[in-house]
């Protein structure tokens, strides 16, 4: 099994995704403390917590392939864009430390979409080229979650793989689309807590008044309510927690109410044994927003999986030719 480095791991979502898809996880790196209690929970390999500058790299088993979702605040729609001028998109650069330690067969960024057009697309072409100054061969596609599993999310990001030799570049390819959304309310769960409900909400008339579909997810943005007609889940975001815009709305048996922590992960592909710890509820919608859909990732993990077992494959091949002569 090809030995995965886990690097700004949040919960575990990628490395699930990878070890799924029959990648071993060799050893992962996360600083926020709530998202390691998390991670520990669920996961029993080496889980570094400490700022990724202070890792000693020296110190680190070998591995063959280097996960990252590094900070994407920087470069988010939502966020400030600042990109490399800000000190958490700086991390790219803490990333090649690595890549450049370990020089691993594969190198697996994930990140918004609106990396690729920030700076008027400079700051993409800069990753791609400090990829390409260390001899690796990149492609990349957006791909939204809807387009791509079964879960009702409009969550569009950008993922960039990198291989160290070109023809496994050659041999990789992105999954095709599926088209086979599972029903919403296969993700909701039953007997939810009154608080997640929104009758004491100063907008719960005008709610009440609009919110009449049960199949489809609704918004309050600031001065009306929208109404997600593609029957799609907004984008999770990390400040869920906080309320407002952010808040996906939901018409269950009972009456309106926001998502609980528990679907949200769901929505981003984490099953129900995905243990979720003794925490602020405010600190797992975090967890959920910073994190990633799992089954997508699980696609292109295998489609890494597949590439790479080519290139052993024609090595092996390229053997037994040279001792057998045929």
């Amino acid at each position: 099994m090809y030995k995965v480095a886990d690097l700004f791991a949040g919960v575990g979502g990628v490395a699930l995704a990878f070890k799924n898809a029959g990648f071993s996880i060799s050893w992962a790196n996360e600083f926020d403390k709530d998202a390691c209690k998390t991670y520990k929970t669920n996961f029993s390999h080496t889980l570094l917590e400490q700022d990724i500058r202070s890792i000693n790299i020296n110190q680190l088993p070998k591995i063959e392939v280097i996960t990252a979702g590094f900070p994407c605040q920087p470069f988010s729609i939502s966020g400030y864009r600042k990109g490399f001028e800000d000190k958490r998109g700086n991390l790219f650069f803490e990333i090649l430390k690595f890549i450049d330690f370990f020089k691993p067969k594969c190198v697996f960024l994930e990140n918004v979409k609106n990396l690729k057009t920030h700076d008027n697309g400079r700051t993409f072409k800069t990753i791609i080229s400090e990829l390409c100054n260390r001899n690796y061969f990149s492609k990349s596609m957006v791909l939204n979650t809807c387009d791509y599993s079964d879960i009702p999310q409009n969550r569009e990001r950008i993922y960039i793989v990198a291989f160290c030799d070109k023809k496994l570049a050659d041999n990789f390819s992105f999954p095709e689309k599926s088209n086979n959304l599972r029903n919403i309310e296969s993700f909701f769960e039953s007997n939810v807590e009154d608080k997640y409900y929104y009758y004491n909400s100063k907008y719960y008339e005008i709610l009440k008044k609009e919110m009449n579909n049960k199949n489809t997810f609704y918004q309050w943005r600031r001065v009306y309510l929208r109404e997600n007609k593609n029957g799609l889940c907004p984008t999770l975001t990390a400040n869920m927690g906080t309320g407002g815009h952010n808040v996906p709305l939901i018409l269950d048996e009972k009456d309106i109410r926001k998502l609980t922590p528990r679907e949200c992960f769901r929505l981003q592909g984490f099953p129900d044994s995905f243990i979720l710890p003794d925490i602020s509820n405010s600190s797992l919608y975090k967890q959920a927003g910073n994190s990633v859909t799992i089954p997508v990732i699980k696609k292109i993990a295998y489609k890494i999986l597949e590439s790479l077992n080519y290139q052993k494959n024609s090595l092996n091949n390229e053997t037994y030719n040279e001792n057998t002569g045929f």
